[in-house]
């Protein structure tokens, strides 16, 4: 059934932004769920772009005409391609898809992977925004963590972004750390603050299915030390001047990732690269397509054609929960209004469930947010929207 049949309005186009993965790195950290591959030696550089375009050119329709607002260049670690990888594929996608004059393009890099003069090849291939991996600057936990850098290589690293011009800057860190204190992951804020970045990723740390952590846990801190952590992490983040918009990010007054703005704000995404998933609406047929490409990059690289592996349509009896697994991971939320525009299901639907949310203080009146007991127990809210 489709979403206008289901009694909803009319779909709208979201803004559209493209999401590239490059499946590589140097060594597969045990925590890592991601679809990553350790590799040495030379990468398959020109194989993997020309694989990367072909792959574009099979997804063009999904475009539907319009302007790429932002494209994110994830892993793996990116930052093993060099700049002129970078200045190739982002000149051929510009040549096939009309780009916002203002489009933002971030890089993920690993600290470790990132010699001199390699950032102002990545600037002038046409990045303008960097993410930076750090994790942690205490180099006992990067060891546990198995990364491949150390607190030195972080400091140098994002001196060596600023000078090479890069004013949009992200470094990723991560709390609930084996045996971590409150006071280490304190003092990791303390130090990327002191970086004079503007925008923070901090985020705890999971056992997530397939990763070695998962077969062999380590000694994590209990829920109590993580729930000292998140408070006082938040307390010293706002009072240096960062807004918590997201439920893991954080950024000075007009330094959001517009990326990221745009997935929780259930927006459209093309997808290119092994194991990349892309999001498309489609009004025409009022469904909204969820799509995923091959994983492994051998395959990747050897396909003949399409290189998407699967794709689902979101029912109108999931759409709910994929809403607001989206919109409420943001401190504001959405207007009530998204709903509508962005499922073509009417938010009628959900008023008796919306109603008790906010008399339980779960959301916030007239706009669909979480309250801080919300955004605390965040996935105790989101069971409410289960089928």
């Amino acid at each position: 059934m489709k979403a206008d049949e289901a009694g909803g309005g009319r779909l709208t186009l979201p803004p559209l932004s493209l999401y590239i993965h490059v499946p590589w790195c140097v060594r597969k950290c045990p925590y890592c769920d991601f679809n990553s591959h350790a590799r040495s030696g030379e990468l398959p550089e020109q194989a993997y772009l020309a694989a990367l375009l072909e792959d574009l050119d099979g997804d063009l329709a999904f475009a539907a005409g319009r302007e790429i607002q932002t494209v994110f260049i994830g892993g793996g670690t990116p930052s093993l391609l060099s700049a002129d990888f970078y200045r190739t594929l982002l000149q051929s996608i510009a040549q096939r898809l009309p780009m916002a004059t203002d489009a933002e393009i971030t890089l993920e890099a690993n600290p470790g992977t990132l010699e001199a003069g390699r950032f102002e090849g990545f600037r002038t291939a046409g990045i303008n925004r960097l993410s930076i991996g750090a994790q942690s600057f205490d180099d006992s936990h990067l060891h546990r963590l198995g990364r491949i850098h150390d607190s030195h290589a972080i400091f140098n690293a994002v001196q060596a972004a600023q000078v090479a011009g890069f004013e949009r800057l992200n470094i990723d860190l991560m709390y609930g750390l084996p045996e971590q204190t409150l006071a280490s992951a304190l003092m990791d804020l303390q130090q990327a603050i002191s970086l004079g970045v503007h925008h923070l990723s901090w985020y705890q740390l999971t056992l997530e299915p397939n990763t070695e952590f998962y077969s062999l846990p380590p000694a994590l801190p209990d829920d109590d030390r993580i729930g000292e952590i998140a408070d006082a992490g938040q307390a010293l983040l706002e009072s240096a001047g960062f807004q918590g918009y997201e439920i893991s990010a954080w950024a000075r007054p007009g330094q959001a990732a517009r990326h990221n703005l745009n997935y929780w704000e259930f927006g459209d995404y093309l997808a290119l690269g092994a194991g990349a998933h892309g999001k498309i609406t489609q009004p025409e047929t009022g469904q909204v397509l969820r799509y995923w490409k091959t994983r492994q990059p051998e395959a990747y690289l050897g396909r003949i054609g399409s290189r998407t592996a699967g794709h689902q349509v979101i029912s109108v009896e999931d759409m709910p929960l994929e809403f607001m697994m989206n919109a409420l991971r943001l401190t504001q939320g959405v207007a009530e209004s998204s709903y509508s525009e962005r499922t073509g299901l009417p938010l009628v639907g959900l008023e008796k469930i919306l109603n008790t949310l906010r008399e339980e203080d779960w959301l916030e009146p007239g706009r669909l947010a979480p309250t801080a007991k919300g955004r605390r127990y965040l996935n105790a809210l989101l069971e409410h929207f289960v089928e």
